[in-house]
């Protein structure tokens, strides 16, 4: 199951749509931002396709793409994040979907970002670049509950992955992991598994190796 914190307002996922993480499947969590509509045919709509290509490009062999694209007022900034341990080809067939995927379930929205398990998407008409973005937290969680001798003992070997956004500083880094670690005992108190989710970083834990090694 999971939540998000968006500001004030919760919202809420079915566990079926959860279980959909695939490419071509349900993404994990998308949210539209309020910074601005744009129309079809303009020129934000034409420098949003062309950095969406090219951040789908540019990804796949670092797992990471930051570019701007235009100039103001039509300016369109973008990054994209693929999970460290994915393949070079997972990584980009996740970014072209996430593309076409949140103009599908975001259109005209200048503003918007996506998650997959493999990789995030993010675009927007207001410069981010190098910002911790805390603004939104998705909560995942495993629905089975550890058990004592987990909680007590720590017999169970717990598998886990971090990863920042490499616009972020080091310093950054750390201080936007220590924020969602933080968050932990509200979503995944006493679960074999859960993650925190965000623009800037996310924070996973599993009992099983779900990892590419």
């Amino acid at each position: 199951m999971s939540c998000s914190r968006i500001t004030s307002s919760v919202y809420l996922l079915t566990l079926a749509s959860l279980l959909q993480t695939a490419f071509g499947a349900e993404p994990l969590f998308r949210t539209c931002s309020n910074t601005g509509n744009f129309s079809a045919g303009s020129p934000y709509e034409a420098n949003l396709k062309q950095l969406t290509e090219y951040l789908s490009n540019q990804a796949p062999p670092s797992w990471f793409g930051l570019r701007s694209i235009g100039q103001n007022p039509n300016q369109a900034y973008g990054l994209a994040l693929c999970r460290g341990d994915v393949r070079s080809a997972d990584c980009k067939t996740c970014v072209v979907e996430a593309g076409n995927e949140i103009r599908k379930r975001c259109p005209y929205k200048k503003g918007a970002i996506i998650w997959y398990d493999y990789c995030l998407l993010k675009h927007s008409n207001m410069e981010f670049f190098g910002k911790i973005d805390n603004q939104i937290a998705i909560y995942l969680w495993n629905p089975n509950n550890a058990s004592g001798e987990m909680e007590v003992y720590g017999a169970v070997k717990i598998y886990g992955l971090t990863q920042c956004t490499q616009d972020l500083s080091s310093s950054d880094c750390k201080k936007c992991l220590d924020g969602i670690i933080e968050q932990l005992p509200r979503c995944c108190d006493k679960k074999e598994g859960g993650r925190v989710i965000g623009p800037s970083c996310n924070f996973r834990f599993e009992r099983y190796r779900f990892v590419n090694t």
